[in-house]
C-alpha cells in the first residue's frame, strides 16, 4: 500500500481551492500560515517542507521552481512542489488536484517540480 500524499499550501495558495478538494477528496493538507512560516523566503519554506514530507502547492511560478531545483542540484531532497497557475480555473485546478491526491504516489514527487494542468 503507498503511503498517502501530505501537503503544504504556499502562503498565497488559494484557500477556495483547498476546500473545493477537500469536499471531493480525503487531503492532509497544512497551509504556511498554521505552521508559523508567513513571510518566510522559499528556502526556508522548502526545508520546513522536506523535513514534514509534505508536497508544496503553490502558485509561486516566478520563484519557488527555481529555489526547489537548486536544492535538489545541491543534494538536498524534497518532497516535491505542484505549481498551479492563478489563471487555471477553479473547477479545473480542484479536478487536477483530486486526480494527484487518489492517482499518484509520494515516489511520483520526490524530488520534482510539476505543473498544473496535467
Amino acid at each position: 500500500m503507498s503511503v498517502p500524499l501530505r501537503f503544504l499550501a504556499d502562503e498565497d495558495f488559494r484557500r477556495r481551492i483547498l476546500r473545493g478538494v477537500r469536499r471531493r477528496s480525503e487531503i492532509d493538507v497544512v497551509r504556511v500560515q498554521d505552521v508559523d512560516l508567513s513571510g518566510e523566503e522559499d528556502p526556508i519554506v522548502l526545508e520546513w517542507a522536506a523535513q514534514h514530507d509534505r508536497i508544496i502547492l503553490t502558485h509561486d511560478a516566478r520563484t519557488m521552481p527555481s529555489h526547489a531545483y537548486a536544492r535538489v542540484r545541491a543534494g538536498l531532497s524534497m518532497a516535491g512542489v505542484c505549481v498551479v497557475p492563478q489563471t487555471l480555473p477553479m473547477g479545473r485546478t480542484i479536478e487536477d488536484l483530486v486526480i494527484v491526491i487518489e492517482c499518484s504516489t509520494k515516489e511520483d514527487w520526490d524530488n520534482q517540480v510539476r505543473y498544473l494542468p496535467l
